[in-house]
């Protein structure tokens, strides 16, 4: 870690134009990461920009710079210019270059110092002059804080920074649930509140900011297309782009659905399907050792955490909840384990 950091530092040692990428549809990890490396490298006298593939959450847009940020998809002629001028690029919560889209080849491009920082399995190793991985880690957010204490920038981390990592740590924890929080993550997020993150105030901001149409979505996900298969301890909730346009859709209004499935006595598989922007995407849950990211990598073409993973499929909705209910039979063994 000690070689990595210090090519970081030598990369930032003058003034420099730096980018910073997410994956596509950043979720709090992903954004919080980006906007709190932001600030402090700003803070450096470094001229930096935040670049998300698409857009994302809306009840993410309280963090400090997010109004700064460019979205590639809406703002394609600065996030072109600035991407062609970085000297360095930083990816951040994701480690393939097919997670961020039509954006990507931009971003394979560049002459850049790349340094990816990121928590999931499997980096690609030729698309970075740094990697900084490590899978035992709850976030990005975690990992992060702790390269910018060894490149000795925590002095650095105000209130704005330290609430942007505690929302990355506390959104891919699922508020701290998650086995992979640990008792250093909890040290850090002792730190971290020490250092001005209101902890209240950022849980309320995400977590206690739905919309009465978002509501309705959830209660209709739960009480009209939720399948249960308690025989397989399964649950699968299915939706079409026709009924997400019924409830007024916005983007982040289905995050977190999945785990309601989750969350039933019994239930140690669960899945969300969505047809979203043309595509079908999965959301896969699991407890213990089911893992879905292998199910995810092997059906889907997608990949994630051994108990939290995404996909796609080139399916329908119907014939996607269908192909799922068959996983379910077949990896019956191990999910009853």
């Amino acid at each position: 870690m000690q070689e990595k950091i210090e090519k970081i530092k030598s990369a930032l040692q003058d003034s420099k134009n730096i980018v910073i990428t997410v994956h596509r549809s950043p979720d709090g990890d992903a954004l919080g990461s980006a906007l709190a490396l932001s600030d402090i490298l700003s803070q450096l006298n470094h001229n930096v920009t935040v670049v998300s593939p698409n857009s994302y959450a809306s009840f993410l847009y309280w963090m400090k710079g997010n109004d700064d940020v460019l979205v590639f998809l809406k703002d394609l002629e600065k996030s072109t210019k600035v991407t062609k001028d970085a000297d360095v690029i930083f990816m951040l919560d994701y480690n393939h270059l097919s997670r961020i889209g039509e954006y990507s080849n931009l971003v394979r491009d560049s002459d850049a110092f790349k340094v990816i920082i990121d928590h999931h399995q499997d980096p690609d190793l030729d698309i970075a002059d740094v990697i900084i991985s490590d899978t035992s880690i709850c976030s990005t957010a975690q990992l992060l804080f702790n390269v910018i204490e060894k490149l000795g920038y925590k002095r650095l981390i105000k209130k704005d920074v330290a609430e942007c990592l505690y929302a990355g740590i506390m959104t891919d924890t699922g508020s701290f649930k998650f086995s992979s929080t640990t008792a250093e993550t909890h040290e850090i997020i002792a730190q971290l509140i020490d250092l001005g993150a209101d902890n209240s105030k950022v849980h309320d901001l995400i977590y206690d900011n739905y919309t009465p149409d978002r509501i309705k979505l959830l209660g209709y996900c739960l009480n009209e297309k939720m399948k249960i298969f308690q025989d397989l301890h399964s649950a699968v909730i299915s939706l079409t782009e026709e009924e997400l346009k019924s409830f007024n859709f916005r983007k982040g209004d289905t995050e977190g659905v999945v785990n309601y499935a989750l969350a039933i006595k019994g239930i140690t598989f669960a899945v969300f399907i969505a047809e979203k922007e043309g595509a079908v995407k999965l959301s896969l849950r699991s407890k213990g050792d089911l893992k879905v990211n292998e199910i995810a990598k092997k059906y889907f073409n997608g990949g994630g955490h051994v108990n939290a993973a995404g996909g796609v499929s080139d399916l329908s909705v119907e014939e996607t909840t269908n192909k799922i209910i068959e996983i379910f039979k077949k990896y019956k063994r191990v999910i009853n384990q």
